[in-house]
């Protein structure tokens, strides 16, 4: 055990957490990022993964350990910190953002299993970073002590910076329970298969872990559902972001890059656009152009909206944990509605800002073209399906609680 700690009592009695507002000072080190991440984006979507230059300096700057509690080095901070950080590594690059949005939120699913998992997680080192993918491998084998574990897990962003994973798996339950559960596994039991050869976030890293035969202790292990309604095994309850809503930050996360995605290609319209001439007309410049002015308001306003749904999204997270509470069900559901939601209003902004710019911008060098690239593979993650999360939303809003998702 480490000197911080003294065993959980002691640390439920203080309350640590960063309420409801923005630390502004971790959001100006992501932006100092900024120019470095644009530097090396296009050496990063060739190499399949973030280049070592840009995340040994986005660790450097502590934004690898944002959800990690204070006892272990970390930030412990709340939803809306972390989201704004991402966005604004996001306005760097688009996979830069996501690997290290994935890998910020992996490991703070780590923080939450028991005691004994979190000192052998982050004990020996503070700065543990953990990638993790829910979808069950294809062999969990209950054995003394523990299951033995085998199986693929596709799409693992940010795995080749990892230290652990949380991998989903199949556990013994009663029959009628839901036998999911993650499994917390070192990097030193898994490998990778590079598979990950797509059209967008090509440099997020999101290849196949490959686990043979690996032994899982019991005390490695953290049922599914409890992690969903927050009933977290983490003894700490003191902390903030140990009452997260467990399946809001696991989808709201994933559209944190997408806002930053926007304020790139709105920043890059804004610089370039303005006295471009348009072809085949009589404006000169595009600036004078209704139709180029009414365009990029409208793709400024969709992206203005999904910067507020986001806000409001992270303050029903932030708020309920600081009470120690669960959000109630609707919101939950307004929460993943609104996650999608948010990916369809940047999704349309970005192709309106497209249109703007004119054909040049889809060529292979134009950045804007890897900013759409992003943004639609973004978008199309199972967690931020837009007519899945209405779906769920509308059902809660006639009062039907009967859900096949998870909320």
């Amino acid at each position: 055990m480490t000197d911080l700690m003294e065993g959980a009592s002691a640390l439920e009695a203080e309350k640590v957490g960063a309420g409801v507002d923005v630390d502004t000072e971790l959001v100006a080190r992501a932006t100092a990022l900024v120019p470095l991440i644009r530097e090396h984006a296009a050496e990063t979507s060739e190499a399949r993964r973030v280049v070592p230059e840009v995340m040994t300096a986005i660790e450097d700057a502590g934004l690898l350990n944002l959800f990690v509690p204070q006892r272990y080095g970390g930030h412990g901070a709340n939803m809306a910190t972390t989201v704004q950080v991402l966005a604004e590594i996001s306005r760097g690059d688009g996979s830069t953002g996501w690997a290290t949005s994935l890998l910020n939120v992996c490991t703070w699913f780590a923080t939450t299993f028991s005691e004994k998992a979190q000192e052998e997680i982050f004990g020996a080192n503070p700065g543990a970073k953990v990638c993790g993918i829910f979808t069950p491998g294809s062999k969990s084998e209950r054995v003394e002590g523990g299951y033995l574990v085998t199986g693929r897990w596709p799409y693992s962003s940010g795995s080749f910076a990892a230290d652990w994973a949380t991998l989903g798996i199949g556990i013994d339950v009663a029959e009628g329970e839901d036998p999911r559960a993650l499994a917390a596994i070192p990097a030193s039991a898994w490998t990778i298969d590079p598979t990950w050869y797509v059209t967008g976030m090509k440099g997020s890293g999101s290849d196949t872990i490959v686990v043979e035969d690996h032994f899982v202790p019991d005390h490695m292990v953290q049922r599914f559902p409890d992690m969903r309604e927050a009933n977290f095994l983490t003894p700490y309850s003191g902390d903030q972001n140990s009452h997260m809503a467990f399946i809001p930050v696991a989808a709201l996360i994933l559209v944190a890059p997408q806002l930053g995605l926007a304020r790139h290609a709105l920043e890059r319209t804004r610089s370039s656009l303005p006295d471009k001439p348009v072809a085949y007309s009589v404006y000169t410049a595009a600036k004078n152009s209704p139709t180029h002015q009414i365009g990029v308001a409208n793709a400024a306003t969709k992206f203005h909206i999904a910067e507020l749904l986001t806000k409001q999204a992270c303050l029903d997270i932030d708020a309920n944990a600081a009470e120690g509470q669960l959000p109630t069900m609707e919101v939950r559901g307004r929460i993943r509605n609104d996650t999608g939601v948010v990916a369809e209003l940047v999704k349309d902004g970005i192709d309106a800002l497209l249109t703007a710019n004119g054909a040049g911008s889809f060529a292979d060098a134009n950045t804007m073209s890897r900013i759409w690239r992003d943004v639609e593979i973004a978008g199309r993650h199972a967690y931020v399906s837009p007519e899945v999360g209405k779906e769920v939303y509308g059902k809660l809003l006639l009062g039907n609680n009967d859900l096949t998702m998870d909320l």
